[in-house]
């Protein structure tokens, strides 16, 4: 009995739409990076990072990271693009 309870007027989420959310609230962010604190717009970059298929986009990112993370260039790469993934 631990099967979660559907209603038929409810879509069940998608694992596809929560990672379209999450992209969507990482741009908005990254629209307005003077109003979050530096740390959720590091995450923003992340996300955007390894989530958008948009060169343009991902090396927007990758640039505002550096200039927010204070972290070595290597160190910051190796955490944006982890093992197998790819930008």
């Amino acid at each position: 009995m631990t099967a979660p309870l559907s209603h038929p007027l409810i879509a069940a989420p998608a694992v596809g739409d929560w990672m379209h959310d999450r992209l969507s609230e990482a741009r908005g962010i990254l629209a307005y990076t003077t109003q979050h604190p530096n740390s959720l717009v590091i995450l923003a970059a992340r996300v955007i990072i390894g989530q958008t298929g948009d060169a343009d986009e991902c090396a927007d990112a990758v640039d505002l990271l550096r200039l927010l993370d204070r972290r070595p260039l290597l160190a910051i790469a190796a955490a944006a693009f982890q093992k197998g993934s790819v930008a």
